[in-house]
């Protein structure tokens, strides 16, 4: 049976599992969804539709599913899902999505988001994702898996960090982050391979070598970028990190932090 203070105000729309602890002065709204093992520490908001899932850990003063910061936006049935594992810290706001994408803002599993983190509409955030304090995504920003997003950091809509990326504190970035590099600084530079964070993540020394060949060809050799791209597909193995990185690279709209 669920465990909801005498304070907190639930509605009766509202499906919540039989092992969900919702503190003291939570208000949870129509429509809103909470999956087992979910703990709502006190004083959290969630509105609209949005759907949590297992074993999320949720602090203080956070807001999860309120309308977008989109004057598009007129009220359309567009919503938030988060899933398993996550700690999400005191007063991070998610938004609910605006009408210029699927319809979702949407967050996977097993993601680290400290506090005062602000979460757009129409984000995509992957996989065990970290994001330190006062992080802020604008709408329409895409965080592959095991991506490292340091304190004070703000990112431009509709830029994409790649998987295992880092971006370091007090960044701006306009435009997109590579997998498996580094990037720092008001206007975003790429400081080479993130090796630390490849070698704590398992990845071989073999396969960190082929990376850090790409990443020399892609970002360092003097050539433009379509040609170093045509020779990273010639002469280096072709592994799934090598072609994740070249298939990121050549999707991009908004141009590639070099």
């Amino acid at each position: 049976m669920s465990k909801i203070h005498k304070t907190a105000v639930v509605s009766p729309k509202a499906e919540i599992a039989e092992d969900v602890t919702i503190g003291p002065y939570c208000i949870i709204g129509d429509g809103v969804k909470i999956k087992d093992g979910t703990k709502l520490i006190s004083n959290i908001q969630i509105e609209g539709i949005t759907e949590i899932g297992e074993n999320c850990t949720i602090f203080p003063f956070t807001t999860i599913g309120f309308p977008p910061q989109d004057l598009k936006y007129k009220g359309e049935p567009t919503g938030v899902k988060i899933g398993d594992n996550n700690t999400i810290r005191e007063y991070v706001t998610i938004h609910r999505a605006s009408v210029s994408g699927d319809g979702w803002t949407s967050i996977g599993n097993n993601n680290f988001i400290m506090a005062y983190v602000h979460i757009a509409h129409d984000c995509k955030i992957g996989n065990s994702v970290i994001m330190a304090n006062l992080a802020t995504l604008a709408g329409h920003v895409t965080v592959e898996d095991f991506a490292f997003i340091g304190g004070l950091v703000a990112v431009h809509q509709f830029t994409r960090i790649g998987a295992y990326a880092m971006v370091g504190g007090f960044s701006g970035i306009g435009q997109d982050i590579p997998p498996y590099t580094m990037a720092s600084g008001p206007r975003a530079k790429l400081y080479g391979l993130n090796t630390v964070g490849l070698k704590r993540r398992g990845f071989s020394d073999e396969t960190i070598n082929i990376l850090k060949k790409a990443y020399k060809i892609l970002f360092r050799d003097k050539m433009s970028l379509k040609e170093a791209i045509e020779k990273v597909k010639k002469e280096l193995p072709q592994i799934p990190e090598v072609i994740h990185l070249v298939d990121f690279i050549e999707a991009n709209k908004r141009g590639i932090c070099r």
